[in-house]
């Protein structure tokens, strides 16, 4: 009788055939993996808060502030040292 039911379940094939499962362990092929990636990047970046365009500006302005004051800084300690090399290669 369990037989029978098996049948009418599944249209009358076999119970004992096995469909094949795929390999939880096997990685999705490299389109599928970066189509993945584009798609987490995309959500990630709709979650960004942006700043403002005065305070972007504001940034910026800080940024080019301290790279100017790290110019003056590398330019006297290169000139001090070629100073001193000069200095050293007239004895």
């Amino acid at each position: 009788m369990a037989k029978s039911k098996d049948l009418e379940q599944t249209g009358g094939a076999p119970a004992e055939k096995k469909t094949k499962k795929p390999d939880k362990n096997k990685k999705p092929n490299f389109f599928v993996r970066i189509g993945r990636k584009i798609k987490e990047t995309f959500l990630e970046l709709k979650r960004v808060t942006w700043p403002k365009l005065p305070d972007a500006f504001k940034a910026t302005g800080v940024v080019i502030v301290i790279v100017l004051i790290f110019l003056v800084v590398a330019t006297g300690i290169n000139y001090g040292f070629s100073t001193l090399l000069q200095l050293l290669t007239d004895l």
